[in-house]
């Protein structure tokens, strides 16, 4: 069994490897032919949709996946479409049956739903990789040419183009996807369907009516997408935070390498110049270029100037011209502005500035301050320059959206892998147990021994507690079923001696009447017959159940058990009772109902055995209309027991010999009970005993030739 085992799990797991494998394989071949033929497409998911036709949602979302990071080794920004892939593929798996089917109106949908996450969906994550841009190529030049003719805009034009791109490359990788699967031998299909890792796998068959309100698959993944996407919200927070405080120190260090540029290349005398001369100074043109050389050197830079901070405001040396900002002229005095107003006793000690960053008229600005030193080594005035953050916003939103994209893409592997693996080792085992529970069966020999090997063909491997589990219920069940055996032995046994017990009493009191000869067995058949007939035709359907029918059955030997207190002399009587005789005779029935009721009292528990078998010994010579004895009951208030005991008592004693009569001949007797019947006896038991005339005649043949 071990070796079989560990056979079956490499062959699940090398299956799941090669399919995996080959279907990136193809996805990657599919993108590769694409780029030599020069095509406006991708067809980079042909691997994807026969993965997800082939063996379900774990394959192929792992397909989807892995087949953008083998892409992301020659072009890195596959990687972060991943996301796009996964969805795909778990969209190809809800259309996987129809696809399998090739239904052409949900192939038509699931091409839709495709184009829909490949071009709609990958249209807006490349617009926000790219900075709120979607790059250039075939698509945008299309774009740019439909926006022309249909004015829409250029967000809504890019995205139309690409979702109908996609639409025809989704048509493409779909119909060669299916045209792959159709190809493929029917044993290869039916071997993967068989896997551990296929969808259509069920280790029970669950009834989804008695299933809780919130199951166990959907607790486990829940508590999955929480744990993973807690942890992934916090590390993509994390990652915002530190590329955010990144950047901020880049755009610090170039602005502050600007500024370090401007300090290097002026001299203090050339401050002087300027303050006493304006832009008239010696080397003031050749200093503003400089100024615009650096500016113009990085594009972020938004303001480069040379201000000298006094106490009534902010003296001009150097200021340039910008697209929306007029330079102010040399000399000039203006008003603090944020920076400087947040920094003035600083600036006018002389010290370092730190690195500040503004939101006001002026933009978003990050400044850097750098001292221009005298002989004296104090700031004679600051070098300024402005870094604008503008683009950081969209920058963030890039690198943020290739995060979202690759931790999402990364977490519905993660939660696949997971959902799948508590599926199969857990909630699937559990549920066949479940499931195995609610259709085991005792109540017969066959139904158990059914029930026992439906439990030895689970035959659960998970190698870990769920495994030690079955293994304890089938030996409990094994057990309960062997206890059953046994108890269902000993319970023959004792209903053997019973019976037995019955009859040797009946005997017992037989053997003392010498006209009776085998009445009791006799008249036990006859029940038989009557309650059978009965069943048959629905009389009385309400009481005659199986086991009212076996204690009747069972019981009726002991109808004449009173017999037994009765004196010889009147019970062997060959002659006429006379009437005082004749009431001893009629007491046997109330001291047949006494004896049985002692046995009853004995017992000390309700036994409907004993109770039918006292109704018979006690009211079996009652009649219909009321006329019988010990009690004149008439009609139902008889039970049904003794109705049918009278009829099966009057009919054997009709065509026995008794020493003061020759026997009745079946037809005589037969035409008395039908002629007693709504007087002497239930015109319905009656109706069933000369329905079963053929069985009846049969058991009176019999008796009579033993």
């Amino acid at each position: 069994m071990t070796k079989w085992k560990n056979t079956r799990n490499a062959g699940n797991l090398l299956s799941f490897i090669g399919i995996v494998v080959i279907c990136i394989l193809l996805n990657n071949l599919g993108a590769r032919l694409n780029g030599l033929l020069g095509l406006p497409l991708f067809i980079d998911n042909i691997g994807t949709i026969l993965s997800a036709v082939l063996g379900g949602y774990v394959p192929c979302i792992t397909v989807g996946f892995f087949s953008n990071l083998v892409a992301g080794l020659s072009d890195s920004f596959s990687i972060y479409y991943c996301v796009i892939s996964v969805f795909i593929a778990a969209a190809a798996v809800a259309f996987a049956d129809s696809l399998r089917r090739v239904r052409f109106p949900q192939v038509i949908w699931a091409v839709l739903v495709f184009a829909l996450l490949g071009g709609g969906l990958g249209g807006l994550l490349t617009w926000l990789i790219n900075g709120y841009n979607f790059g250039e190529g075939f698509a945008v030049e299309c774009a740019a040419k439909l926006n022309k003719l249909i004015p829409m805009g250029y967000f809504a034009s890019n995205l139309l183009v690409t979702f109908l791109i996609d639409v025809a490359d989704k048509i493409v990788v779909t119909v060669i996807a299916l045209t792959i699967y159709k190809l493929l031998p029917d044993r290869l299909i039916t071997y993967l369907n068989g896997r551990a890792w296929h969808y259509n796998v069920k280790l029970a068959r669950t009834d989804k009516n008695r299933m809780k309100r919130t199951s166990l698959r959907i607790k486990i993944t829940l508590l999955v997408a929480l744990s993973t996407t807690l942890v992934a919200s916090a590390a993509i927070g994390t990652s915002i935070i530190q590329y955010h405080h990144g950047v901020i120190e880049d755009y610090a260090d170039q602005a502050s390498d600007a500024a370090d540029v401007i300090v290097s290349h002026i001299k203090p005398k050339q401050i002087h110049d300027v303050l006493q001369n304006g832009s008239a100074a010696e080397g003031y043109i050749q200093t503003k270029e400089l100024l615009t050389t650096v500016r113009d050197a990085n594009p972020e830079i938004e303001f480069v100037y040379i201000y000298r901070i006094e106490e009534d405001g902010t003296r001009v040396i150097f200021d340039l011209d910008t697209k929306d900002v007029k330079a102010d002229l040399p000399g000039d005095v203006i008003e603090y502005d944020g920076t400087i107003s947040k920094y003035r006793d600083l600036f006018l000690q002389g010290e370092d500035i730190p690195v500040d960053i503004t939101d006001d008229e002026y933009g978003w600005l990050l400044t850097v301050y750098k001292p221009i030193k005298g002989r004296s080594d104090k700031p004679l005035c600051y070098v300024g320059v402005d870094m604008s953050m503008s683009k950081l916003r969209s920058q963030e939103t890039a690198f943020l959206t290739r995060i979202i994209s690759l931790f999402i893409g990364f977490l519905i592997l993660i939660r696949a892998y997971a959902v799948w693996l508590a599926d199969y080792y857990l909630i699937r085992p559990v549920n066949t147990l479940a499931d195995a529970s609610s259709r085991l069966a005792y109540d017969t020999p066959q139904a158990r021994e059914e029930s026992l090997r439906m439990i030895d063909e689970l035959d659960i491997h998970t190698g870990d507690e769920i495994e030690n589990l079955y293994h304890e219920y089938r030996n409990t069940t094994f057990d309960t079923v062997h206890y059953i055996n046994e108890v269902e032995r000993k319970s023959e046994q004792v209903s053997r001696l019973q019976n037995g017990l019955i009859l040797v009493l009946a005997d017992l009191v037989e053997s003392r009447d010498q006209c009776t000869g085998d009445h009791v067995r006799k008249t036990a058949a006859y029940c038989e017959i009557i309650l059978r007939q009965m069943q048959k035709e629905g009389i009385y359907a309400d009481q005659l159940s199986e086991d009212f029918i076996d204690e009747v059955i069972h019981s009726a030997p002991l109808h004449d058990v009173g017999k037994i207190r009765i004196s010889d002399t009147i019970l062997n009587k060959p002659g006429r009772l006379t009437e005082e005789e004749f009431k001893v005779m009629q007491s046997h029935t109330s001291s047949g109902g006494e004896i049985i009721n002692k046995a009853i009292v004995t017992v000390g528990e309700e036994s409907e055995y004993l109770n039918e078998a006292k109704n018979m010994a006690s009211y079996h010579h009652e009649k219909w209309n009321g006329m019988g004895y010990p009690n004149g009951l008439k009609g139902e208030e008889i039970p049904l027991s003794a109705r049918v005991m009278a009829v099966a008592d009057v009919f054997d004693a009709l065509v026995s010999r008794r020493s003061y009569k020759e026997p009745f001949s079946v037809e005589k007797a037969l035409e008395i009970i039908r002629k007693d019947s709504g007087s002497h006896f239930d015109p319905l038991v009656v109706q069933a005993f000369l329905n079963a005339e053929d069985e009846v005649r049969r058991v009176q043949k019999l008796n009579m030739e033993l």
